[in-house]
């Protein structure tokens, strides 16, 4: 019997791990627990869970019955969850939470319907460009103290009768 950690037994149902773990708290889920007290998940729970939780218990195109990505050539990718889902004709945008950043993504609708995006949802980000804008803010400028002014040849202003 193959046994999954929480993470794990999560991705291979598509749900976000806090849910898995609010399942398991509520005793919707059986797990074994390790001498360190890290629930394990059984693949034949996930299976069960499958059957019963699975994307077509729920109602949901075949296509999100598709695999897990299990690798991915693009590195630059950002976890978050959907804060935001804002649906017009053909197209979406989501804006996803990173942290204490927001990230918005034009995708369209039939992408956010496969993907099972929603308010709360877990998703990841990935980002593939040939171009990187990287900035700073400006550091505050530190004026230089001033010297006297003082001009070229001429130390000391002369009066004109002076000068005769």
């Amino acid at each position: 019997m193959q046994l999954l950690t929480v993470r794990e037994a999560s991705r291979r149902l598509g749900v976000g791990y806090s849910t898995l773990k609010q399942w398991i708290y509520a005793g919707r889920v059986r797990t074994s627990r390790t001498a360190g007290g890290h629930h394990r998940v059984a693949e034949t729970e996930v299976d069960r869970l499958l059957t019963t939780h699975g994307p077509r218990a729920r109602g949901k195109r075949p296509s999100a019955q598709r695999g897990s990505i299990v690798a991915i050539s693009g590195r630059n990718q950002l976890r978050g969850f959907v804060e935001e889902v804002r649906i017009e004709g053909v197209l979406a945008q989501v804006r996803l939470r990173i942290g204490d950043q927001l990230l918005t993504a034009v995708i369209t609708r039939d992408a956010v319907e496969d993907l099972g995006l929603r308010r709360g949802v877990e998703a990841m980000a990935v980002i593939k460009s040939t171009d990187v804008m990287l900035a700073r803010e400006a550091a505050p400028a530190v004026p230089a103290p001033r010297a006297p002014r003082r001009r070229p040849g001429n130390t000391r202003a002369a009066s004109p009768r002076a000068r005769r």
